[in-house]
């Protein structure tokens, strides 16, 4: 069960926001294939570009095939390239499905070409985020069905759930603790130590690798939750005509106030991981209503702020069928490309359903993967807005570009209006603030 780095090789399966750092900081110590289904993103790294941001051209260039000390990184979408790895660490998307339940076939197809690849004595280890239960119930099966090994005797399972912040260049992946598990105690010693040689921010041992499950659903579950309860907070304090943000800064003048801001709760985690939670919850017949009226609110949000941004163009006089609307931004958080389960885009499609006629910039998201996801069309440079003037100025999302702009120079006159959903211009400078 050694961690020895001259008999370890690990296989990173997924490389996306998670994936890829992961392959990276390893490739420093270990020899590492990462796998990835998608040719083109594969193909996309080999060249030394990471559209997500998260990992430079010069960091993933000096591991891409560096045989200094025996440590590289190689890349490849051929699931049979990773035959050799005796360590396989997962990390592909845990979606949810149009109703909003738990899609597991992305992590049990990693888990079949895991299972392809497996002899004995090797470790696999899971990353994905999933309700309890998940890794031993739904995954373990898998391998053992595929390779035709016996789990815990021939082969053994760990799950340390990840942690990246995306577009978050503070805390990266080496400075965030890292929760870790194992399928027996000499499993979770051997996942810890892996760990521990590249995270500096150092690890947490998990009793069980269902506590691990647990423990990392409900991270992002209290979230949605504290952050549902502030969006219903401005709601009432809009019908009371009272600044939501400056109750908040009163509030946060006691030492136990918790510091949360309302907005569009979208991405990968914060608005997919409690639905985990609540699966599981009611298949034990219990109804976890506040998980869920979280999400109900959260998810509503989109919609609401479409209304009140309508309700202030009739206001300052506008027409709204054919009126003008920028919205600034459409990925799911600030200063980062990542457009997956972004919450702007209800927002977007309301006010368009209503009868605007919405210009969406952003100069952090793919105008290619934004037309694919949502069928929208995107503007990535402030110059293409030169000529046009709007209604209604909506800062959507709180890219650092557009702390810079001019946004009057975008009005039509006087009567449009702005709306900062997130409170992050100067006050004087808009009409409305969330």
């Amino acid at each position: 069960m050694s961690t020895n780095n001259e008999k370890t090789k690990i296989a990173i399966v997924g490389l996306g926001y998670v994936g890829l750092p992961l392959a990276v900081e390893f490739a420093k110590k270990y020899r590492t294939i990462g796998l990835d289904i998608d040719s083109n993103r594969v193909s996309e790294l080999q060249k030394g570009n990471d559209s997500t941001l998260e990992i430079s051209s010069e960091e993933l260039e000096s591991v891409i095939d560096n045989k200094t000390n025996n440590n590289y990184l190689k890349l490849t979408s051929d699931r049979n390239f990773i035959s050799d790895c005796n360590v396989f660490i997962v990390t592909v998307p845990t979606p949810t499905d149009k109703n909003h339940h738990p899609d597991l076939s992305p992590l049990i197809k990693a888990s079949e070409t895991v299972g392809l690849n497996l002899e004995k004595g090797d470790l696999v280890i899971y990353e994905s985020t999933v309700y309890p239960g998940v890794t031993e119930e739904e995954c373990i099966p898998e391998l053992e069905r595929v390779s035709g090994l016996n789990f815990n005797s021939d082969f053994f399972v760990g799950y340390s759930p990840e942690r990246i912040n995306p577009g978050d260049k503070v805390r990266t992946l080496t400075k965030i603790l890292k929760l870790t598990s194992g399928s027996t105690p000499e499993t979770a010693e051997r996942v810890d130590r892996l760990y521990k040689s590249i995270i500096t921010a150092g690890t947490f041992k998990a009793s069980s690798i269902k506590v691990a499950e647990a423990a990392k659903v409900i991270e992002n579950s209290q979230r949605d939750i504290n952050i549902a309860f502030v969006n219903e907070l401005a709601i009432i304090f809009s019908k009371l005509n009272i600044d939501t943000n400056e109750v908040l800064e009163a509030a946060g003048t006691k030492w136990n106030f918790l510091p949360f801001r309302p907005g569009l709760v979208g991405g990968h985690c914060i608005g997919v991981d409690p639905y985990y939670l609540a699966q599981k919850a009611q298949e034990t017949g219990y109804s976890p209503d506040i998980i869920l009226a979280g999400r109900k609110m959260n998810d509503g949000m989109g919609v609401w702020i479409a209304s009140q941004i309508i309700r202030k163009m009739l206001l300052a006089g506008h027409t709204i069928k054919d009126s003008k609307v920028l919205c600034l931004g459409i990925t799911f958080k600030e200063n980062c490309p990542d457009i997956r389960n972004t919450k702007v885009v209800d927002l977007i499609n309301e006010l368009n359903l209503l009868g605007c006629k919405v210009d969406i910039y952003d100069p952090q998201a793919s105008i290619t993967e934004v037309n694919k996801e949502y069928q929208l069309d995107c503007i990535n440079n402030e110059s293409d807005l030169n000529d046009k003037r709007y209604n209604a100025i909506i800062l959507a999302v709180a890219h650092s570009e557009f702390l810079e702009m001019d946004l009057e120079k975008y009005k039509t006159d006087q009567s449009s209006i702005i709306y900062d959903i997130k409170a992050v211009l100067p006050k004087e400078t808009v009409d409305y603030r969330l």
